[in-house]
């Protein structure tokens, strides 16, 4: 997935579609609903694709401050955004953790277990 540009205003990652300029998500053709700040979270990410995010910097991407100590809004946020995409698209994963670290936009599809 890449960063949208001015001509650009769709990412898009296997069956997730996310159409910025009318702050739409689409997971299969199908409007996935998402709060403010989950949308916020979702494209930060995925207009940065295949880069882990360390926690503060994706606070301050979504939030426009400084992250207190301890605070746990990110995690909180991108377990939300995470379960709504498992839901919609239960063979894709999109987001990985960076344990100690932060989160990576890294859209695959699943494979079954076999």
């Amino acid at each position: 997935m890449a960063v949208p540009d001015k001509q650009e205003s769709t990412l898009r990652a296997g069956p997730l579609e996310v159409r910025v300029r009318e702050h739409t998500v689409l997971a299969d053709g199908r409007t996935l609903r998402l709060t403010v700040r989950e949308y916020q979270i979702l494209t930060a990410l995925a207009s940065r694709p295949d880069r882990v995010i360390k926690r503060p910097e994706l606070y301050r991407l979504v939030w426009d401050r400084e992250m207190r100590r301890d605070d746990r809004s990110v995690d909180v946020y991108v377990s939300k955004v995470r379960s709504k995409l498992e839901g919609a698209l239960p063979h894709w994963s999109y987001i990985d953790t960076h344990i100690g670290f932060g989160y990576c936009w890294s859209p695959h599809p699943l494979t079954p277990a076999g």
